[in-house]
């Protein structure tokens, strides 16, 4: 399908002039870290078993002890999750063509943030070891707003720290928290596909846009004005 741009902000005229990016499964590709680290930690902590990997994975873009405390698990997970997350953070990988992306979207002037569930440490930790850090004006982690997503704290500090428009901003995100993060703070929520996620409750979110491929970026965004497969607007319902 030919990509109507104009959808993302009605007839108004504007343009995208700032974009917010999730962090776990929209830049980098860190599913199998995540599993390993929290294997560890229930290990450690809670004891034998098989770890509830599954039920955390539907939490994720949440702060991690508010996952906790939605599954009735100890917060004393948390240091040994973390621990093992640096230690294997040489292993998280970014996707494909985001690395282009980024510096195609920074050449293009637009200025460029991440709001993630992570702490902001770690979070820029991670960033600076893959050699990005320099792409994003900001990082901004859940420990450093007074609640994380799915409030819209966390991107209304973006949008004053990138002194952007809400209006003129969106946020790309793989999660359902990400998408009622954005929407919340008067930003056009973007559902990303690409690390395949269960798209389904993402679409029932009805985001603004839904990207399949990181190239579909670039059509949302005007940078190129082919067809793709780039869904714009309300989404088809899933099968």
């Amino acid at each position: 399908m030919t990509v109507d741009r104009s959808r993302l902000f009605g007839t108004t005229g504007r343009r995208v002039s700032a974009i917010v990016f999730d962090l776990d499964g929209v830049l980098v590709d860190s599913f199998d870290v995540m599993r390993q680290a929290f294997t560890i930690a229930y290990a450690e902590t809670v004891g034998d078993g098989p770890a509830p990997f599954a039920e955390y994975n539907k939490h994720l873009g949440r702060y991690f002890p508010d996952i906790m405390r939605i599954m009735g698990l100890p917060l004393e997970m948390e240091r040994p999750f973390i621990r093992e997350s640096y230690r294997l953070a040489h292993q998280v990988r970014m996707f494909e063509g985001i690395p282009e992306a980024l510096r195609a979207l920074r050449a293009r002037g637009i200025p460029l943030a991440v709001a993630t569930g992570k702490s902001g440490s770690r979070a820029r930790s991670l960033l600076d070891g893959l050699g990005v850090l320099d792409q994003f004006e900001h990082i901004i982690g859940s420990d450093e707003v007074a609640r994380p997503k799915p409030a819209p704290d966390i991107v209304l500090r973006a949008l004053r720290l990138l002194e952007a428009d809400a209006e003129e901003t969106i946020m790309i995100g793989d999660a359902v928290t990400d998408l009622r993060s954005a929407r919340a703070a008067g930003v056009a929520a973007v559902a990303a596909l690409w690390a395949g996620v269960d798209e389904a409750p993402l679409l029932r979110e009805q985001p603004a846009a839904v990207l399949h491929r990181i190239a579909d970026l670039a059509v949302l965004l005007g940078i190129e004005a082919s067809p793709t497969d780039c869904e714009i607007g309300p989404p088809t319902p899933a099968r």
